[in-house]
């Protein structure tokens, strides 16, 4: 059996940049077309592989094949029992280990289904998953999903949303030296950024998991010139909500929170520029809590977004299980542990030998 992080490396030298990912889809389609048993189809640069055993339920083990840009970690190092470098833990340790129980494990307790797909590093209209459900929504059908994404080989459930909102605050220009014939709109972005930084999260516990909430200011956009008063400012604000809220509910929370007394009739407005959907832990599901059990940890709320949010909206309960931590994902000193590879592929191993 080839040696797991031998495996990851060989596929962190294959580099895979969201957008160009012909060459590690090219590797792991010839990969899996020379297993037996398995039916393989490819959708530009998406490859799905299912077993078609008869078996009464199918999981779905997914995971994205494109990394972050290059930042002079693009080769495989392996020191000891960590491997470092670009993907490591971002997640080609998780298609690692799929690529292996594909190969060992023929004839699971269950059928399966393995999906790699292209771009979910970048902005959802890339996405492999939208176009594979597009083209072909019967190559998605499956009874529950597992995300190979780091998690540090502890189930993290769920997902929070993520949702970007843009204040636009207005004001009257004036010369700055006669400042009172005007109104500063970068003036009035100050109680809102105020009330960011007093922000006290919520923290919800749902199925067992705490969610935390955030508010985060990420842009701010303004100003005419060096002798002018600005009439207007744009706040950039970045609300990650827990799955207990939906889209309609954590805007309004946003807007309770920072501009309880918008001046709409006097040019303020407020805009939703994207929003990511949440998704619930769904640890009920038979095989996703026969895969926490196997673990032998409580699982925890995943903070950030990842596609188990698809999964969730296409009716398909998921959870986010992989090796890797997820605090050095898209860093320089990317890296991944060969216990944590190791632990991840035995966990899920005996979910697909036993059932759940």
């Amino acid at each position: 059996m080839t040696d797991l992080l031998e495996r990851c490396a060989a596929l962190v030298d294959i580099p895979s940049v969201s957008h160009h990912e012909a060459a590690i889809t090219d590797h792991l389609e010839a990969f899996l077309r020379g297993l037996p048993g398995l039916e393989v189809t490819r959708l530009e640069n998406n490859v799905v592989a299912r077993t078609q055993l008869g078996r009464s339920s199918r999981l779905i083990l997914a995971g994205h094949t494109d990394t972050v840009p290059v930042n002079g970690n693009d080769r495989a190092r392996v020191d000891g029992d960590v491997l470092w470098g670009l993907g490591a833990a971002d997640m080609k340790a998780g298609l690692a280990v799929f690529c292996l129980l594909a190969e060992t494990i023929p004839e699971p307790a269950v059928d399966v289904t393995y999906v790699f797909y292209e771009c979910e590093e970048v902005a959802t209209e890339f996405n492999g998953l939208p176009k594979l459900l597009a083209q072909r929504p019967d190559l998605l059908a499956g009874d529950a999903a597992i995300l190979g994404e780091p998690t540090g080989a502890v189930v993290e459930a769920g997902c929070q949303g993520a949702m970007r909102v843009a204040i636009t605050l207005a004001g009257a220009r004036a010369h700055t030296a006669r400042p009172w014939m005007g109104r500063n709109a970068i003036h009035r972005l100050a109680p809102i950024l105020e009330r960011l930084a007093r922000y006290d999260e919520r923290r919800p516990v749902i199925d067992g998991c705490e969610f935390r909430e955030a508010l985060q200011a990420v842009a701010i956009d303004g100003g005419v010139a060096g002798n002018v008063v600005p009439d207007r400012a744009v706040l950039k604000v970045n609300h990650r909500y827990a799955p207990d809220r939906d889209a309609a509910s954590a805007l309004a929370h946003v807007l309770d929170v920072l501009v309880p007394d918008l001046d709409e009739a006097g040019g303020d407005r407020v805009e939703l520029l994207d929003d990511a959907a949440p998704a619930p832990p769904s640890l009920d599901h038979p095989l996703l809590s026969g895969l926490v059990r196997r673990t032998g940890q409580p699982p925890r709320a995943k903070l950030g977004w990842t596609d188990v949010s698809f999964f969730a909206q296409a009716g398909i309960p998921a959870t986010n299980f992989g090796p890797g931590e997820p605090t050095v994902a898209h860093s320089a000193d990317e890296r991944v542990e060969r216990s944590q590879l190791e632990s991840v592929h035995t966990t899920l191993a005996a979910l697909l030998t036993e059932g759940a």
